[in-house]
């Protein structure tokens, strides 16, 4: 793995649990100086910058493979679900940017025209399974993606925690969410 690369996911790592981390803790995280860091990125905001970049590339590219794979939408929801846990702390922490009021996250996906896709996708995939009945009407596409972002969450918990059989964790989660929007 690269310098860069290395910079990055400690800096996912560090942030995700404290966003107001201090770079001193990441460049401990990664075992190399501050001063490494700054050769690497100018500041706070660009090391922040690539975090979205790789993050984005890393969901985008996992979501898209998950709704390539099938033109079931139940079974591409299901892909996508586990395609976020598989990305694990990136996807968590990318929700949290996106989310973060400092952060312009509008502006970023206006520029990120493939953010922009794979979230539609996503939204036409809750209408789909409505008119086959098999996702409750009385829940909105709005409201399953919140549900959506927190399994991935809880399951990144859990994971992380070891109390939940690492074998049996996906399948949890599937079942959790699925119940969560009205699916038997």
């Amino acid at each position: 793995m690269d310098t860069r690369q290395k910079i990055i996911d400690a800096t996912i790592t560090v942030l995700n649990e404290d966003f107001s981390a201090p770079l001193d803790r990441i460049a401990e995280k990664t075992g190399l100086s501050r001063r490494t860091l700054h050769r690497y990125f100018t500041d706070r905001g660009d090391l922040i910058d690539a975090c979205r970049e790789d993050m984005m590339q890393t969901w985008q590219t996992a979501m898209l493979q998950a709704c390539d794979s099938t033109q079931d939408p139940l079974i591409q929801l299901e892909r996508m679900l586990y395609a976020g846990i598989d990305c694990g702390v990136r996807y968590v922490f990318l929700h949290k940017l996106l989310s973060h009021p400092d952060e312009d996250k509008a502006g970023y996906s206006r520029q990120n025209p493939s953010y922009e896709t794979t979230r539609d996708n996503w939204f036409q995939l809750i209408p789909a399974l409505q008119r086959r009945q098999l996702i409750s009407e009385h829940v909105n596409a709005t409201w399953i993606r919140l549900l959506f972002i927190q399994m991935i969450s809880v399951t990144v918990q859990a994971y992380q925690s070891g109390d939940i059989a690492q074998n049996d964790i996906k399948k949890l989660a599937w079942y959790s969410f699925r119940r969560s929007i009205g699916m038997e």
